[in-house]
C-alpha cells in the first residue's frame, strides 16, 4: 500500500466555471486561479495547483452536465464559482440561471466537504463595456448583466458561501485589462481579482 501521501497537508483547490475560469486568450499561469494559488504560495501556504472544470461558452446547465459525469472528491478547502455570462449572451431566462446556479451552489458546497464557508462565489464581469460588445446593445447587457449578478449574490448568501464582486473592475476604461481578444480578462485584470479573493481564502483556510 502506498504510504506517501498519508501526511500531505497541501490544500486542494477546484475552480468551477467558464471561460473567466479557463482563462481564455491569456496563458496557464495568467488565469485567476493559477495566479490566486501563486500568491497563496507566496504566503507560505502550501497549496496544490487549482483544478479546474471549465469551458469557454458553458452555461449553467453546460456546467451542470459536465459536473455529473465527472466523479470529483469531496474534500477541497477552496472552491470557487463563477457562471452565468452565456446563459446572459444566449438569452437563457433569469429563472432558469436562479434554479441552475442554486444547484451549482450546492454542489460546490459538497466539494468543500460540506463547508459552505470554504465556497467562494465570484459575480459576473461586465463585457458591455470591452470592444467586441461595442456593435450590441449594450445598455441591455450592462442590465442583464447586473440582474444576474443580483440572483447569484442573494443565492450565494443565502447557502452561506463568500461573495466576492469583481464586476466593477470589469468595467474600468483601461485597454491592459483586456486580453487580445477584445472581449476576456487580461493577466493584469486576473490578477486584480486574485489579490481580492487571497484574502478572504486566507481568512478560512488560515497558514
Amino acid at each position: 500500500m502506498d504510504q506517501t501521501n498519508i501526511y500531505d497537508t497541501s490544500k486542494t483547490f477546484l475552480a468551477l466555471g467558464d471561460s473567466y475560469t479557463i482563462g481564455q486568450s491569456v496563458s496557464v499561469v495568467d488565469r485567476f486561479p493559477s495566479q490566486t494559488v501563486l500568491i497563496l504560495r507566496g504566503q507560505n501556504i502550501t497549496i496544490k495547483d487549482p483544478q479546474i472544470i471549465a469551458t469557454t461558452g458553458w452555461t449553467t446547465k453546460n456546467l451542470m452536465d459536465a459536473l455529473n459525469t465527472t466523479n470529483l472528491p469531496t474534500n477541497f478547502d477552496v472552491v470557487t464559482l463563477l457562471i452565468g455570462v452565456n446563459n446572459q449572451y444566449q438569452g437563457r431566462s433569469l429563472d432558469e440561471y436562479k434554479t441552475e446556479f442554486t444547484w451549482l451552489v450546492n454542489r460546490a458546497i459538497q466539494y468543500a466537504n460540506n463547508r459552505p464557508t470554504h465556497v467562494f462565489v465570484l459575480s459576473i464581469p461586465d463585457y458591455s463595456m470591452t470592444p467586441f460588445a461595442q456593435t450590441a446593445d449594450t445598455a441591455k447587457i450592462a442590465k442583464e448583466i447586473a440582474q444576474f449578478n443580483v440572483e447569484n449574490k442573494k443565492i450565494a448568501l443565502q447557502l452561506g458561501v463568500y461573495y466576492l464582486n469583481i464586476t466593477p473592475i470589469s468595467r474600468e476604461a483601461d485597454p491592459e485589462l483586456l486580453a487580445g481578444d477584445g472581449l476576456h480578462p487580461s493577466g493584469k485584470q486576473y490578477k486584480r481579482w486574485a489579490d481580492l479573493l487571497v484574502p478572504m481564502i486566507i481568512q478560512v483556510i488560515g497558514h
